[in-house]
């Protein structure tokens, strides 16, 4: 038998009178009734009652228990209250870091997009392409871009970033068009250091096998934002993620290369430290951020 149980039905039998009215109240029976409280009473080790036949009153130690516990029930079930509503109603603080340029470019409107839905949920976001510790400084989430390094923290895929070639009009029609990866061994590729290898660029050839091409180049820039301008500038051909090479591309300001090779794109996920339960606010955004970029990839 519950503990809160036994002081629930001895609330009761003293506030009715009776252990009939008492098990009415709480919808059991009166036998279950009588024995709760004498469960209680033995765990206390103190008589609540004084039984008779024809009354039940209680005891002076009994009327002081009932007003102490009262009270202590009350609390309680307004703790449960308030946490069952949070759970419906989701509240609280989130901490979040996120890679800058993506997070400026694409993350901050879908960030946007959940606050309005949630109101009541505090959004802390860190743009920076800084690999913070999670656990160490705070963090309730992070969103990162590319393989990941082996840790104890959970990953869920978010999405893929698409990775396009491109270079500007203009080098191309100096430089002439690569027809094929290999033909990159002659031309002025641009580096981001930001990619895990950034000196050699990964292609899928149309018979699904998959190459590595070493490129060279003089510009290398640990910013996609730096390597597409170098591109419209007509200094090299550049690979960047889909998201910062589409309003170019647009524009026409550079030109997709190489679309015979597909580049293997990169993963979008979601870090957080393992728990027994996810906080429902980092799940809600979670399961928000997966479901739109499945619907929109980044690019």
């Amino acid at each position: 038998m519950d503990r809160l149980d036994c002081d629930r039905m001895f609330v009761a039998v003293l506030e009715v009178g009776s252990f009939a009215g008492a098990a009415e109240r709480l919808g059991t029976s009166s036998g279950q009734a009588s024995k709760l409280v004498s469960r209680l009473e033995q765990e206390l080790g103190v008589q609540l009652f004084k039984r008779s036949t024809r009354a039940l009153s209680p005891t002076e130690v009994g009327r002081a228990y009932y007003e102490r516990v009262k009270t202590l029930l009350e609390a309680f079930d307004t703790l449960d209250a308030t946490v069952r509503e949070n759970a419906t109603t989701p509240t609280g603080r989130l901490k979040i870091s996120a890679p800058g340029t993506f997070g400026t470019a694409v993350l901050a409107s879908v960030l946007v997009a959940f606050a309005r839905h949630y109101p009541l949920i505090e959004l802390d976001v860190n743009f920076s392409d800084r690999a913070v510790n999670i656990v160490d400084e705070g963090f309730d989430m992070a969103i990162r871009i590319g393989k990941l390094d082996d840790s104890s923290l959970i990953a869920r895929r978010l999405g893929d970033v698409p990775i396009r070639v491109a270079a500007s009009p203009g080098y191309l029609l100096q430089h002439s068009t690569p027809q094929h990866w290999r033909d990159l061994a002659t031309h002025q590729c641009i580096s981001d250091t930001n990619f895990r290898d950034p000196w050699h660029w990964p292609f899928v050839t149309p018979c699904g096998d998959s190459v590595s091409m070493p490129i060279r180049g003089r510009l290398c820039f640990s910013n996609t934002e730096a390597c597409l301008q170098a591109a419209i500038a007509g200094l090299g051909i550049a690979r960047l993620p889909g998201f910062i090479a589409a309003p170019a591309l647009q524009r026409g300001e550079i030109v997709s290369l190489l679309e015979n090779f597909a580049t293997p794109p990169m993963g979008l996920f979601a870090l957080y430290p393992p728990a027994r339960h996810l906080a429902q606010k980092t799940r809600l955004l979670i399961d928000f951020l997966a479901d739109h970029f499945q619907q929109h990839p980044p690019g």
